[in-house]
């Protein structure tokens, strides 16, 4: 079948090194299809006919570079995704966060690779109870991800109705407000606790300058191969609490960085 666009095996490559140095993200053989798939949207709206055109242009275009890394990013995500791990939350980590923090009354969580948003509004839905109960708490649930596209998005906190669907009934009243056209918002005080920032991984300086309780990295870590992935685990443990937990995606190990940790539950590991 021939092709919109001129897309060579050259041009694969050429993109596979450019996300490799930009973001970290290596690109399997398997991706030829789906990284042409993503480009031809970018082509269409440049009006450009080939990619190794478009490759050139985008290079020079520090708009079009978001653009091009937006549409390369894979963001698969919905609401309560393994939600075991959210069952922790609400089970575990309440009672060590009150027993950490009981003097400076400091309480952070990071979803690192937060997409849409699902990740963090979840995040905030299973510590609704210990905000409920310690109010003037400063709690705050970072939210970071490359793609500024879908960064817009989760600040909005809409969703279509099939995003929401397979919810329980009580969760969508409490969580979420109708705003017609069948589109939901997540309700305000879900809302406030969370700051979306725009955030490379790959970058040798993360801004933050506080430690954290829980770090969520989930079906990030399988986009990088197995040294970056331990220099980023590496790095989450060094952003951690003493006693703070790493929760990763279910495909996703820990690698050598066991040594650092104590598994204690599917995929969530404690900092030793």
């Amino acid at each position: 079948m021939t092709k919109e666009f001129s897309f060579t095996r050259n041009d694969f490559q050429q993109v596979r090194k450019i996300v490799g140095q930009t973001a970290g993200i290596n690109l399997g053989e398997h991706k030829y299809e789906m990284v042409y798939g993503r480009l031809a949207r970018r082509l269409r709206s440049t009006g450009i006919k080939k990619v190794s055109d478009y490759l050139a242009f985008m290079q020079d275009d520090p708009e079009e570079n978001i653009q091009f890394i937006n549409a390369i990013t894979t963001n698969l995500t919905y609401f309560f995704r393994e939600s075991h791990h959210f069952d922790f939350l609400s089970s575990t980590v309440i009672d060590s966060v009150v027993k950490t923090h009981s003097n400076d009354k400091r309480v952070r969580i990071w979803s690192a690779g937060c997409s849409t948003g699902e990740e963090p509004y979840s995040i905030a839905w299973s510590m609704r109870l210990f905000r409920k109960k310690y109010e003037s708490w400063d709690f705050k649930i970072l939210a970071t991800d490359l793609d500024t596209a879908v960064l817009n998005t989760a600040r909005q906190g809409i969703y279509g109705e099939e995003r929401i669907q397979k919810l329980d009934k009580s969760i969508i009243s409490k969580l979420f407000s109708s705003v017609g056209s069948g589109r939901y918002q997540v309700k305000s005080q879900f809302r406030k606790d969370i700051f979306y920032k725009k955030l490379n991984l790959m970058n040798s300086n993360w801004p933050m300058k506080g430690k954290f309780d829980v770090i969520f990295c989930r079906n990030v870590l399988i986009y990088f191969d197995r040294p970056t992935q331990q220099k980023l685990i590496e790095k989450f443990r060094q952003n951690l609490h003493q006693n703070g937990y790493l929760i990763l995606g279910h495909s996703e190990s820990i690698g050598s960085q066991l040594k650092n940790f104590q598994p204690i539950g599917r995929t969530i590991f404690q900092k030793r």
